[in-house]
């Protein structure tokens, strides 16, 4: 039997917590995504019969000299982590309130070799577009191949870690643009970047959007949808 499946085998006994394991060796990164996938699992509500809530802020307890250990990995990995996550919602069917979160804690109460995962509910003015059809009141937004999910009425794009939705493009400002849903529409208004915004392809202060319209900032290319027939349309 591998790690992994002695892993898989000990969660589903319960040993030592919910989400924990016990190994001979220190934590290696494919327990954590498999430690995370599993909070997720557990923290699943039904809301209605067609939504399902899952947690989308994972908080990872360990020990000091598995944490050590890992230091050189995780920035690396953090990406990959919330990654893994978001594509095991997806694949699952499960609603996001918010971007996926993970978060690594010291923790005495762990002995080297296992791990905890406390998940919660965290909301954010956007979400991964996971299993939520595009509204006129959730418009979704497809930033560079990544679905998200409008979840309040503003939402601020930009390569700043402040932003709600941000993007890893150096011709991009800290807070680029802002999209606002409106009664009336959703309104597209420019920060005041340095290389401004362009909606098909006209640069423009602020322009209410229509379904389909390609906003491009930086060399980031964003498209806007409304209603779920849209979304997927060739």
């Amino acid at each position: 039997m591998s790690i992994f499946d002695r892993f898989e085998n000990a969660v589903e006994r319960g040993v030592n917590g919910a989400f924990s394991r016990v190994f001979r060796s220190r934590i290696k990164p494919v327990d954590v995504t498999s430690a995370i996938r599993r909070s997720m699992e557990d923290s699943v509500q039904e809301v209605s019969a067609d939504r399902i809530i899952a947690a989308n802020s994972f908080t990872v307890h360990a020990a000091k000299a598995d944490l050590d250990a890992l230091e050189a990995d995780l920035a690396v990995l953090a990406d990959e982590f919330t990654q893994q996550a978001t594509e095991h919602a997806v694949a699952n069917g499960y609603s996001l309130l918010g971007p996926v979160e993970v978060e690594f804690v010291e923790d005495s109460d762990e002995m080297t070799g296992t791990l905890r995962v406390d998940a919660a509910n965290k909301r954010g003015a956007a979400a991964p577009a996971t299993a939520s059809a595009a509204s006129p009141e959730h418009p979704i937004l497809d930033v560079d191949g990544d679905r998200w999910l409008l979840t309040e009425p503003v939402t601020v794009i930009g390569r700043g870690s402040e932003s709600d939705i941000v993007v890893n493009d150096t011709g991009v400002s800290r807070r680029h643009l802002e999209i606002r849903i409106t009664p009336t529409g959703v309104i597209a208004t420019d920060l005041g970047s340095t290389n401004g915004t362009f909606v098909e392809g006209h640069r423009i202060d602020a322009a209410t959007l229509l379904d389909g319209n390609q906003i491009v900032i930086g060399r980031t290319r964003i498209l806007f949808w409304t209603h779920p027939e849209e979304v997927d349309a060739p």
